[in-house]
């Protein structure tokens, strides 16, 4: 199996020019399951996969414990990988052809409220070493909702502090133009015209945010920049950052903005997706009228 898991992963980056870390998670789902098939039932070739196997594998992942979403990833992986084998005459018959998809209880993101956003981002010390570039990476989170990938991989060409517009590489290698607001267009430009300079080394590459060593900061450092900032400011709640992009579509909408609207911004490729910012305003209305109104 490893050598067709092999080549479906190159399809995947070729043809389907999908994302590294989509084509990780894949080889990894499939990996795992081709290693259970060779160690529990003896099987290496595609073509002695069953959908009776498949099935009870599946019972042994939800039996381990492993949440609903994870085994729906599983599943998705499979279905496209033995669809791919089946498109090109691999197998006989695609035994994932009538595997569905498991429920997951869709849970409402959680989100900060405009005063708590406020009081993380004022609480950043632009004076201490590395306060402009925090604050900064704080600001764009929040004002263009981006995920921690695009934060990460956002370069200085394309952003055109004129047009107040960044460019970003989002899931699936697309591109879309996001609008940065005008406190995150002054705090990135504080940010390159004091410290970035400092941080340049010889082989530093246009990234915008970097590292006290010039390189490119990862998504993990970035996550736990956002993490000691937000202990920092004294606020209780969990913060992360796409808890900031969850903040960041749900203020619009309760400011009055087209869901589509949002959901391009956001880089969605499904409305669906995108309309569960609507429950979470529907929630926050229903919080505001219990409290304020006097027969609520």
């Amino acid at each position: 199996m490893e050598q067709e898991i092999d080549s479906f992963i190159r399809f995947l980056a070729t043809e389907r020019g999908l994302s590294d870390n989509y084509q990780l998670s894949t080889r990894r789902s499939l990996t795992e399951f081709a290693e259970w098939c060779s160690s529990a039932k003896k099987i290496t070739a595609v073509n002695d996969v069953t959908q009776p196997l498949v099935s009870e594998y599946l019972g042994a992942r939800k039996r381990s414990g492993l949440a609903a979403a994870s085994i729906k990833l599983i599943v998705v992986a499979l279905k496209i990988f033995f669809r791919f084998l089946a498109g090109k005459d691999a197998i006989k018959r695609d035994p994932t052809e009538t595997l569905s998809l498991p429920r997951i209880e869709r849970y409402l993101p959680e989100t900060l409220n405009e005063i708590q956003v406020e009081t993380l981002i004022e609480s950043i010390d632009t004076t201490e070493p590395l306060g402009l570039r925090d604050r900064a990476i704080v600001e764009l989170l929040y004002a263009s909702g981006l995920r921690i990938s695009e934060l990460a991989n956002a370069r200085l060409e394309n952003l055109n502090f004129d047009e107040r517009i960044l460019r970003v590489t989002g899931k699936g290698n697309k591109m879309r133009l996001v609008p940065v607001g005008r406190k995150a267009c002054e705090a990135v430009a504080a940010y390159l015209s004091t410290e970035r300079p400092k941080q340049v080394k010889r082989r530093t590459s246009s990234e915008i945010f970097l590292s006290s060593r010039g390189t490119k900061l990862t998504t993990t450092r970035i996550w736990q920049i956002v993490k000691a900032r937000a202990k920092h400011s004294g606020l209780e709640t969990n913060i992360y950052p796409h808890l900031l992009r969850h903040s960041f579509a749900t203020h619009l909408l309760s400011n009055g903005a087209d869901l589509r609207i949002i959901q391009e911004m956001l880089g969605h490729a499904d409305i669906s997706t995108t309309q569960v910012y609507t429950h979470v305003d529907q929630q926050r209305l229903k919080a505001v009228h219990r409290k304020f109104h006097p027969r609520a």
